[in-house]
């Protein structure tokens, strides 16, 4: 069992040194500051958003859009309707505002047999745009009335070719009974880890992370790559995997917008089977990435869960304590020490991640979600491996 304690430290110290480094990449990200006056933006925008069966988020986005600062005589809405059987469509006809567009994706498809909606709607979305810049983004959005203006500005600082932005949940509705909102906690807390992870990695060129409901490239560039072509039979991914694509090409160009006004909000799924659903899509697409630095660093966070998970099973059987360095741990007392340093750890890290989102009330809930954390961990990275999901009611292997 002396295997097990080197073992266990050792994973931990490389998790606690990683998150060491991430908490002092994340503190150097700077937060961007748009100078507004004075600017007269020229980049066209197209926003370009695939939608399915939506009816009940699109009032709400299309509220949010038009009120949009930027000039609306530089950015276009492409909404692209995915073989949608509600209203979708209808609303958005409906809609009174002449940059708002609706795309039919059955028109530009010659049969069903493709794996990815999400990616021909985008593409479908592109083809049909007129703006230099794409902004994606997801149905169940919201923005903050500067958000377009915040990414132009960006945009015409820095000249990048793909920009990451942040991503948070909108607020719970106080109707939500316990079981909802304790599900919603979780994801968010969740969520704003990746979320700080992401800024960290992509600010340092540590590895490439996004998020597809907050993310903006140049349409020449997506062209240059290829778009989705070698990438297109895979359900998910028409975020990183494409970011990573692009990444390959031009690594110094691949730039984090931090600014309050950029963060997008979406919403929190209701239930348990969605939200492994939604993880497990997400985890699925793991072995895919063109960025193969990401692979250590999943591979670090699966084995140490799984240790986590583990490590009570063995103590039923082996009671008796082991030593290292002439120190006596029994399972139980290593278990409890391992989860109070990652738990730490994660605290650290987390502390200005949610500051700047402004949610630091959530890492009062953190310790209590940790082994509800650990087992989500290792079963959707299992499936994400080997097992199926439903996304926007078709089942994806």
């Amino acid at each position: 069992m002396t295997v097990l304690l080197i073992t266990s430290f050792l994973l931990i110290t490389i998790y606690i040194s990683l998150l060491v480094y991430y908490r002092i990449a994340w503190n150097d990200v700077p937060v961007f500051q748009p100078q507004t006056s004075n600017i007269k933006h020229q980049t066209s925008i197209s926003i370009i958003i695939p939608a399915r069966n939506e009816s009940e988020n699109l009032p709400a986005l299309l509220r949010s859009l038009s009120a949009q600062t930027y000039p609306t005589n530089l950015f276009e809405v492409l909404i692209i309707d995915d073989h949608s059987t509600d209203d979708t469509a209808a609303i958005v006809k409906n809609y009174a505002a002449l940059n708002i567009r609706l795309v039919s994706l059955q028109e530009y498809i010659e049969d069903n047999k493709i794996n990815s909606y999400k990616k021909k709607a985008i593409e479908t979305g592109i083809q049909q745009s007129t703006g230099s810049l794409i902004v994606t983004t997801d149905a169940d959005c919201r923005f903050s009335p500067n958000w377009l203006q915040t990414i132009a500005a960006f945009y015409e600082q820095f000249r990048p070719v793909f920009i990451a932005a942040p991503v948070a949940f909108l607020p719970f509705p106080a109707e939500d009974g316990l079981g909802t909102r304790f599900l919603k906690i979780f994801q968010a807390l969740d969520f704003m880890t990746l979320q700080g992870i992401t800024a960290a990695s992509v600010h340092k060129k540590f590895h490439s992370m996004c998020n597809g409901a907050n993310m903006a490239y140049e349409k020449k560039i997506f062209y240059e790559v290829g778009g989705f072509k070698g990438i297109d039979n895979i359900a998910s991914g028409d975020d990183m995997l494409l970011m990573h694509k692009i990444y390959k090409q031009y690594p110094e160009r691949v730039l984090f917008l931090l600014a309050k006004d950029a963060i997008v909000q979406t919403t929190a799924v209701k239930t348990i089977a969605e939200f492994f659903n939604q993880r497990i899509r997400w985890a699925s697409k793991a072995d895919k990435y063109d960025d193969k630095r990401i692979f250590p660093v999943l591979l670090l966070v699966y084995l140490l869960n799984i240790l986590l998970l583990v490590l009570p099973i063995i103590g039923i059987f082996k009671n008796s304590p082991y030593s290292i360095s002439n120190i006596h741990y029994s399972i139980p007392e290593l278990w409890l020490i391992l989860l109070f340093l990652k738990i730490m750890a994660e605290l650290v890290f987390l502390f200005p991640v949610s500051k700047f989102f402004e949610n630091q009330r959530l890492l009062y809930f953190f310790p209590v979600m940790q082994p509800f954390h650990i087992l989500y961990t290792v079963i959707a990275g299992w499936l994400g491996k080997f097992g199926s999901y439903r996304w926007k009611e078709r089942k994806v292997k």
